[in-house]
Formats: structure tokens, C-alpha cells, sequence
């Protein structure tokens, strides 16, 4: 195999594109001596944000009510797409700065519940928004307007990302059935243009290579959980088997294959044909998809954790949708504190940081507000759609374990 076929096209200094990828809209900090890269910056900036914490305790597939600690979680798998991405960047020259920046931070927009979540709240918002909610988009959002981190004077700011990183999250969508990833030409804006997911391609190869590292790490990791959690028959784990032992006889388990699939895409990549798997391999590669969506995500098994989490969204919704009075709001959210104080309580605290209320006035309802100099985005709370957005924003960012104690709180009244 040849080594560094993209050395040329890396994001890293000399890159023509170079000054776009790095360019940031404010600055959180900036010091003379900082040894990191733009990237690595980001890096740490992900690490430390709540919105990485929490992916923690949010579903992959699989919800870890049974209490097996060995069922991956969100965060795990983002750790799995680091390796897979940093692995083939490596072999091909790019910038595995980048890479890992990216697959640490692509799904920090992932609903409670995993794709569940995400589909009740897609209703939720296309209901009382008339927009879409996706986790690509909704990942972007988290970065640019969400989470905050303290500046060198203990004040809270935006995460303020990198251009390239921000691309890589909202452009990672593994649904989309295409090989040979060829990054697009123009730098857009995210936020205006992206309307839907995977409708552009990375602007960098880094995300590029991060998002077909994406479906290889939850395609082969989800097998593994199924077949730990006994939700495949003995004849579909042999007729898996077999599907993978066409290209591999030693291919007995998936750590095979996705061994085999990661030095493939080094082999077969290459700057005219772009990130890619060759055509056996990608066929293959579908067909442990179509196997994985008809047995384990359509699994009957599955369905009562799918009715339950879109029960406890929804609900979780109505309370707070429900205390909306304008620019009394907080005094609504701190009057339902004596119900439902795991909810509330954080919720205004929540809320506070990003609206115009004069700290005076938080004080007196009760809520707490350090020093905040980020994005007001939702306004004094005139407008209900801020606040409907402000509370899908909200519940996106729940840990599983989070909204179910909500919602045993809900149900005591």
C-alpha cells in the first residue's frame, strides 16, 4: 500500500484553503504560548464541554436499563469513529488533529434515546416549529450557540469552533449510501444553507474520511451489542457470518471486519476517486447494513423501549411547553418548582443564561445566573417559537437516565 496519497490535500498550513478551515467568529481565548494546533484547540474544547459528558449516558442503540456496563454508549462510539478515522488519516497524510477534533464532536447533537429521540422530536419540532430536527444540525447548533465554556476570567462563552470542525459535524451523516467522498469546492454557510441531512459533502478530506469511519464503527460495534444482549437467532448470526467470511475466512467476529474495511479504504482511497472502499467491500459493507437495519434496529425486541422514550419526551415537552407566559416565564417555571423540582430548577437555570433579562430580575425568581457574556439567543422571551426552540434545545441535550428521572417526577402528580 502507498503511504500519505493525500499529504497535499491535508488541512494543516500551505493548504490554499487553509485560513477558511481555521477561522473562528469570536474568540473564547487566545494565548501567546498555547503549543496547540487550531484543531487541538477544538479538541479540548469538546473534551471539556457538558454536551461530550453527557454521551455518556445516552443510548447508542441499545438502552442500558438491563445494566450491562459492557452495551456502548454515545460515547463510546464517538471514541470508536476516532480510532477507525485517526487510523486511516494517518496511513493517507491528512490531519488526524482534525479527524479526531470532528469524530469527537459528531454526534453532540444525538437526542436522548439515540435515533428514538431523534425521531420524536423531528415530530415535535416539525408540529410546533413547521422545521426539522436532525442530529447533524442540531450537533452544529450545540457548538455554535449551546455550550459554553469559562474564558481566562471565569465568564462564560461560546465553544467558537473552527470552520472546518463545525463542517465536519454537520456533514458526518452516515444514512446516506455513497462511496468515494470527494469534498466540495466552496466553503458555505452551515447554518443557512445545510436544509437536510448529508445534502452536502465536507468541505475538508478529513471529514470526509470521518464520515465513512462513522458507519464502519456503528455498524460493526452494533452487531457486537446484539449479539451480547441475545437479540440475534443462531441462524442470523451465521448467516452473518457467512456474509462476512465472503471477503475474509478469518472473518469471524467484527473487529475482522472492520479491520478489513479500514485497510481497504487505505488501499482503494485516492484523491481523484476520493475516500472509498472498493466495490466488493462497499457492497459488502451495505449488505451488513440492510442485515443490521431488518434484524436489529426493526427488531420487535426494540419496540418497547421505542414507545416508551417518545412517551417520556413528549411528556417532558408538554410541562415545559406548557408554563410559556411571554415575559413572565420565569416566574411560571420557579411558581411549578414545588411539583417538579428536578425539572424546573434547572430548567430556569438552564434558560437564564441565554435570554435579556437584567440579572436583577433572575435574582428574584430565584434562579441562579453566573457571569454570561454568550449569545442571547432567545430574546426576553417575547416570541413563543424562541421559547419552543429554547425547550427541544433543552431536551435534546437530556442524558436517558435524566429525562426517565423527569419523568418519574411528572408522574407523582
Amino acid at each position: 500500500m502507498e503511504e500519505g496519497k493525500f499529504k497535499d490535500k491535508a488541512a494543516v498550513e500551505g493548504n490554499p484553503d487553509f485560513e477558511k478551515l481555521i477561522i473562528r467568529e469570536s474568540h473564547l481565548y487566545k494565548r501567546e504560548d498555547d503549543v496547540r494546533s487550531e484543531f487541538a484547540r477544538d479538541y479540548t474544547r469538546i473534551l471539556h464541554s457538558l454536551a461530550y459528558r453527557r454521551l455518556k449516558h445516552k443510548t447508542q442503540v441499545f438502552y442500558n436499563a438491563a445494566g450491562n456496563d459492557h452495551i456502548c454508549t454515545r460515547i463510546e462510539h464517538v471514541a470508536h469513529v476516532g480510532s477507525v478515522a485517526t487510523t486511516i488519516s494517518r496511513f493517507l497524510g491528512l490531519n488526524t488533529e482534525l479527524s479526531a477534533a470532528i469524530a469527537l464532536a459528531h454526534d453532540l447533537g444525538h437526542a436522548p434515546f439515540g435515533h428514538q429521540g431523534e425521531k420524536c422530536l423531528n415530530q415535535i419540532s416539525s408540529e410546533f416549529l413547521g422545521k426539522p430536527f436532525w442530529h447533524e444540525k442540531n450537533g452544529l447548533r450545540m457548538v455554535d450557540h449551546i455550550e459554553l465554556l469559562e474564558d481566562n476570567y471565569r465568564h462564560l462563552k461560546n465553544l467558537d469552533l473552527t470552520y472546518a470542525v463545525r463542517d465536519g459535524i454537520i456533514s458526518h451523516c452516515g444514512e446516506v449510501d455513497d462511496n468515494g467522498i470527494i469534498p466540495r469546492e466552496e466553503a458555505i454557510d452551515l447554518e443557512e444553507d445545510f436544509i437536510e441531512p448529508g445534502q452536502f459533502e465536507p468541505y475538508t478530506w478529513e471529514g470526509a474520511v470521518v464520515k465513512l469511519s462513522d458507519k464502519i464503527a456503528y455498524l460493526g460495534r452494533d452487531i457486537e451489542d446484539a449479539i451480547t444482549l441475545k437479540i440475534l437467532e443462531r441462524s442470523q448470526i451465521e448467516a452473518l457470518e457467512e456474509m462476512a467470511r465472503v471477503k475474509d475466512e478469518r472473518a469471524i467476529n467484527t473487529t475482522v471486519i472492520m479491520h478489513n474495511m479500514i485497510i481497504n479504504i487505505c488501499e482503494n482511497s485516492d484523491p481523484d476517486k476520493g475516500i472509498r472502499l472498493s466495490r466488493d467491500f462497499y457492497e459488502q459493507l451495505k449488505k451488513i447494513q440492510d442485515f443490521n437495519i431488518k434484524n436489529i434496529y426493526k427488531n420487535p425486541m426494540l419496540q418497547p423501549f421505542c414507545r416508551y422514550s417518545e412517551l417520556v419526551l413528549k411528556e417532558i415537552f408538554k410541562v415545559l411547553y406548557d408554563v410559556y407566559d411571554g415575559e413572565r416565564t420565569f416566574e411560571e417555571i420557579h411558581e411549578k418548582e414545588k411539583y417538579f423540582p428536578c425539572l424546573m430548577k434547572p430548567f430556569g437555570n438552564w434558560l437564564a443564561r441565554y435570554v435579556n433579562f437584567p440579572s436583577a430580575r433572575l435574582s428574584i425568581s430565584g434562579f441562579e445566573l453566573p457571569e454570561c457574556d454568550n449569545e442571547k439567543i432567545y430574546g426576553n422571551l417575547s416570541e413563543a417559537d424562541k421559547y419552543t426552540q429554547a425547550v427541544i434545545d433543552y431536551i435534546s441535550g437530556m442524558t436517558d437516565s435524566y429525562a426517565i428521572k423527569v419523568y418519574e417526577e411528572l408522574l407523582r402528580y
